[in-house]
């Protein structure tokens, strides 16, 4: 539509449509949208500045604005969306000291919120976007298990409360759009964001992202209660196959792989109802995604029928430059591409420029601000722009926990040192980098948290063990480098006591003496940081110290019980020792792991991903392609353990299933002594096909919970979406992937519809 001009365009005397809250949502669009200038409409398509350069704190405590924010607002007579007002770490400097906590960050999102629509000349309110990567990066905010972690639980209803509750938490604090980390799926663990993955599988990923839609936006609907966030899912689409496992690198992937592996959580997302997408850094086929139209509109748009947001990346618009020129026909490429909202990019700051010169039509531009202001009116924020003074819910610690105990893995138990038996154990060693603090406990993007926040490994044991046991506690060494002048404390009180828990891993957390890139990623590792964005490994292997202290540990003769504490499998040798891996399991991880360890909770995690037995071997997901692999002069090609394993502290026994009409079926016994759960995995194996299949595909998953000698049938519903027409496939129900390989078929069923590429 014309672009009118300024002075021509006062508010009518009468009530404008746009701000009448009975009129629908596309018409309050197109009116407000009529009205508007077309600075303005370009000012609605930037998120140029840093949340936290918009206030500072007063000597008396409170807040004020800055500057840079006056000038932000005056450059576009308003503002189209804030990015991270509420973030809170290393990279923005923000503390307890300086920056907004529980109790004042909702009356600092009414003073910028106040001075935008008091600015703006149609009264637009301004979006206020925050990381909710696992829960609200904010001081104070709750801090959820990692990812990666939430994968471990296989248990999406779970995982929907949790979001629940961080959405909750985001709004009272007057933030309104999420950030959530969901669509990259983990090929290769050598990635720093191996983390922020859900696993290495496309429908574990899937059911998962949808969990997290419905947790924090709630049922489809027109409007957002009060108390939902819209989404936006990153990364879209294929970052989680870039080469080498490095950070924004290309990703070599061909339309089957990308559909097959990396679009189906997305596909889930948006099916139900996911308000919007950021699009990647990496490319796919020789186009980075905030300039692929293929992508984001000709797929996501045209194909999908998606209708929300598109958001770039952190200055993905200006990389666009390198193959465009300048920075105004990048941000032209983007806004063709079908990117809706920049993030930090010059190039969007253009768009006026664009629109004159002709690289971009009017049309285009309308098309993206329409979809920025329905999601502003979807919010209410023209009736209730400011906070509604709600407290943030309570049980988000309770939430945490939850999630952390449902993520704790058992690998291997071959001596039977776990659970503890307090009969025959009095005296347990604690040992290791990771036993006594919770500084890594929680992952990258991390606020900052308040002094004796959370539970470590040590304090759960001594608060859960019973009374008379004795728990002696040596660090022995750190983290990473080479100093072993620890380990001969640790090793003597392994040696003294009936039981050792070694407690090793990695660290994503960021210190102030982090050097970071433009948009937060690490550039130079700090001593102990071992994962999260910008730090990739070229191996997987721990601390030099960490393997000198479990051999030594080990060589005592004291059973010993292996605690991971990671962001992405690292290579543990098998030295006989029981081996747990919980991942990031948040502040109170520590808690649920000293429960597992004392058979207090079950083990009850699953593997999202496939530990590899070294780098060297990767890739080494379950579901490749179904050739003969050759195996390695120097190693098995196997990895150490496969996606879905995990043991118990019982034993299950898995009837053979069953396919009864669009259904299969099969029965679980719980064989052994304890009360326990199961995950029992539906897999998928194409017998006659069109293209050359995969040797497994996940299909369905069922948690069931078992007292000694019970037995229930588990019944999962095969859905519309088999494999395409002609294609025949047999059913395969087991514990893990590598089960999956032995276990006993369905007989075969031919597919009846075909689903397209």
């Amino acid at each position: 539509m014309p672009t009118p001009d300024h002075a021509a365009t006062p508010l009518a005397a009468d009530r404008p449509r746009y701000l009448d809250p009975t009129a629908p949502v596309d018409a309050r669009v197109r009116d407000l949208l009529s009205r508007m200038t077309l600075r303005e409409k370009v000012g609605q398509l930037n998120q140029r500045m840093y949340g936290w350069n918009a206030y500072r704190r007063t000597p008396d405590g409170g807040f004020e604005l800055t500057d840079a924010l006056y000038a932000e607002t005056d450059r576009f007579e308003g503002l189209g969306a804030l990015y991270g007002l509420q973030r809170a770490d290393a990279w923005s400097g923000v503390d307890h000291g300086s920056g907004p906590g529980a109790e004042d960050a909702a009356a600092l999102a009414d003073l910028v919120q106040r001075h935008v629509v008091e600015l703006s000349r149609l009264g637009i309110p301004a979006l206020f976007v925050e990381e909710v990567p696992h829960g609200l990066m904010a001081l104070d905010g709750t801090v959820l298990p990692v990812n990666l972690t939430v994968g471990a639980t296989w248990d999406p209803e779970l995982y929907e409360r949790a979001a629940a509750h961080a959405a909750a938490e985001l709004r009272a604090r007057g933030g309104h759009v999420a950030l959530v980390s969901a669509l990259d799926i983990a090929r290769d663990p050598r990635w720093g964001r191996t983390e922020e993955c859900f696993g290495e599988d496309p429908y574990l990923a899937a059911r998962l992202t949808e969990a997290v839609v419905r947790g924090m936006q709630g049922e489809p609907a027109g409007l957002f209660a009060a108390d939902k966030a819209p989404v936006v899912l990153k990364h879209f689409a294929g970052q989680g196959a870039t080469v080498g496992g490095r950070n924004s690198a290309e990703s070599e992937l061909g339309p089957r792989e990308l559909h097959e592996i990396h679009l189906p959580a997305a596909r889930a997302g948006i099916r139900a109802g996911a308000a919007a997408v950021m699009a990647a850094y990496n490319e796919v086929d020789g186009l980075p995604c905030a300039g692929n139209r293929a992508l984001l509109h000709e797929l996501l748009r045209a194909r999908w029928g998606f209708q929300g947001l598109v958001m770039a990346d952190g200055l993905a618009v200006d990389r666009l430059a390198r193959i465009t020129g300048d920075k105004v026909s990048a941000g032209a490429l983007a806004l063709n591409a079908g990117v809706d909202l920049s993030l930090w990019d010059e190039g969007f700051t253009h768009l006026e420029e664009a629109v004159r010169r002709g690289l971009v039509a009017e049309e285009t531009l309308d098309a993206a601000v329409a979809r920025v202001l329905a999601l502003k009116f979807r919010l209410g924020l023209f009736e209730r722009p400011y906070g509604s003074g709600e407290s943030a819910p309570d049980g988000g610690r309770d939430l945490s926990l939850s999630l952390a105990r449902a993520a704790v893995t058992l690998l291997r138990n071959d001596g039977g040192a776990l659970p503890v038996d307090p009969s025959a154990v009095s005296r347990i060693a604690v040992l290791g980098p990771q036993s006594a603090t919770t500084a890594h406990y929680s992952g990258d993007y991390t606020a900052p948290q308040r002094p004796g926040t959370g539970v470590s490994v040590l304090d759960g044991l001594r608060r859960l063990t019973p009374p008379g046991v004795d728990i002696r506690h040596a660090p022995g060494c750190a983290l990473t480098g080479d100093d072993l002048s620890g380990i001969p404390e640790a090793v003597a009180a392994a040696a003294a006591s009936d039981l050792a828990v070694l407690v090793l891993g990695g660290s994503s957390a960021r210190t102030p003496d982090t050097e970071f890139d433009a948009n937060g990623a690490a550039r130079t590792a700090v001593s102990h940081l071992t994962c999260g964005e910008g730090a990739d490994l070229a191996g997987l292997e721990l601390g030099r110290a960490q393997y000198a202290l479990l051999a030594a540990v080990v060589a005592t003769g004291t059973p010993t019980a292996v605690v991971l504490i990671q962001g992405r499998p690292h290579v543990v040798p098998d030295t006989g020792a029981a081996v747990l891996t919980a991942w990031y399991p948040g502040p109170w991880g520590g808690e649920a792991i000293a429960e597992v360890l004392l058979g207090l909770t079950e083990p009850v995690g699953r593997l999202p991903v496939s530990v590899p037995r070294s780098a060297a071997q990767l890739p080494v997901h379950y579901n490749h392609k179904d050739i003969e692999y050759g195996g390695y002069v120097d190693e098995s090609a196997e990895p150490l353990h496969s996606f879905g394993h995990g043991l118990s502290y019982t034993s299950f026994a898995y009837g053979p299933p069953r396919l009864t009409g669009r259904t299969v079926e099969a029965d679980i016994t719980n064989t052994g002594h304890r009360h326990g759960r199961s995950v029992v995995q539906l897999y998928l194996r194409r017998l006659r096909t069109p293209v050359w299949p995969r040797t497994l595909e996940l299909c369905g998953f069922q948690a069931v919970d078992l007292a000694p000698g019970e037995t229930c049938t588990v019944t999962f519903p095969l859905g519309a979406d088999l494999p395409g027409t002609g294609t025949v496939v047999e059913f395969r129900v087991a514990e893990s992937a590598r089960a999956a390989l032995t276990a006993v078929p369905t007989q075969s069923l031919t597919a009846p519809d075909e689903t397209p590429l």
